[in-house]
């Protein structure tokens, strides 16, 4: 079994314990469009339809890129005029991919979560050591992952649990390769997991499984990858805390924890092995926060479940739910990204929203002010 946790989930989950408030959305069209949102544990950060990356909420390590600790509650552009394809916060960090290949981090580095051979703290962005053609990376707590333009998967970080996947449990300030030679297409950083999918559909997930979220029927830890079971195969997978889901057909399947019914099957038991979410919904996507679950579905329509004490479902209730409630406002999106205490949005006319917690600022909207339904985030 991998080491306990519970001497450190007051440290990843603190935004869960805060009261949320009613906000209001009073921003109008600007001149910015995202093509993705991604979330960290205070902060969201976004990457425009021109390549800019912008961050808001807390900056205490400098996630949000802009050469400050200052925090913000609308977008501030990332220092150093890079171009970035693709984009992902972890909690206390953020990491992003430049059209050449070039992956660079920047905000807290302690664990080598910066992938830069260090373990400081970068207030603006710095390459990822190793020159890997990354096409595509990933962040969610401590670690992150990078997948290359060949389809390995490198990862760097915090490894206590071996979420890096390279065999061992050390930490690692640059990219180490996953073990096994499996050749992926997607992968997705969780808080002490993390998950790839294969050029054959299957899903593929290593580190820790304390509540079956490796979703191989067991409960033992993994420090290199190990498929998935029930025999399913998979067009989508996101890692969140201590849960794992994903899209097989147009159904979404969700496993591991489930104290809050962030898996979606109306009960709130663990399971091992995928669960089918509940309600008869078509998806497209699906994205695993800390304990609640959104999923896109067909038509573009929003859905969460789980936890929702701070908003974080969207539907306008602080209500917890076990199975899918649709977001409220009728917006339809092309994005969605689900962290603690808050979600974040991208609707189909590049403009995005966010909802729940907002302590910092994380909902972009220009207040501190928690909002149980979508607002949108200001730009300039």
């Amino acid at each position: 079994m991998s080491p306990s946790h519970s001497s450190r989930i007051a440290g990843v989950v603190p935004l869960l314990l805060a009261a949320a408030a009613c906000g209001k959305d009073t921003t109008g069209p600007g001149a910015l469009t995202f093509v993705t949102v991604s979330i960290g544990g205070g902060h969201s950060c976004g990457l425009s339809t021109s390549g800019e990356a912008w961050c808001w909420g807390l900056n205490s390590y400098g996630q949000l890129g802009d050469g400050t600790t200052t925090n913000s509650s609308t977008p501030v552009q990332v220092a150093g005029g890079l171009s970035f394809t693709a984009l992902s916060s972890g909690y206390y960090h953020t990491c992003a991919v430049t059209a050449a290949g070039a992956a660079y981090c920047w905000g807290y580095g302690a664990d080598g979560e910066l992938g830069d051979d260090s373990t400081i703290a970068r207030t603006v962005p710095v390459r990822v050591a190793g020159g890997l053609p990354f096409a595509t990376v990933t962040s969610r707590f401590d670690h992150s992952c990078g997948l290359t333009t060949g389809g390995a998967i490198y990862c760097w970080g915090l490894n206590t649990d071996g979420q890096l996947g390279d065999s061992s449990n050390a930490n690692s300030a640059i990219p180490v390769a996953v073990a096994g030679g499996i050749r992926f297409t997607a992968v997705s950083a969780g808080y002490y997991h993390t998950c790839g999918l294969t050029l054959s559909l299957a899903v593929y997930c290593w580190g820790s499984n304390e509540r079956g979220q490796l979703g191989n029927f067991t409960q033992t830890f993994s420090p290199t990858p190990t498929a998935v079971g029930g025999g399913l195969t998979f067009t989508d997978v996101d890692a969140g805390y201590a849960h794992s889901c994903g899209v097989s057909g147009s159904a979404a399947f969700c496993w591991g924890h489930n104290d809050l019914g962030q898996l979606g099957d109306a009960s709130t038991i663990d399971s091992a092995g995928p669960t089918r979410v509940l309600g008869g919904i078509a998806f497209t996507a699906v994205t695993a926060g800390v304990a609640h679950s959104c999923g896109l579905s067909s038509n573009g329509a929003a859905y969460c479940w789980g936890y929702d004490f701070t908003g974080q479902l969207g539907d306008g209730t602080f209500t917890t739910s076990l199975t899918p409630v649709a977001v409220a406002g009728g917006l339809t999106f092309t994005q969605i990204a689900a962290g603690g205490g808050h979600t974040c949005a991208v609707a189909t006319d590049g403009a995005a929203y966010c909802w729940g917690l907002n302590t910092y600022g994380q909902l972009g909207n220009g207040t501190t002010t928690s909002s149980p339904s979508p607002v949108r985030v200001i730009v300039p």
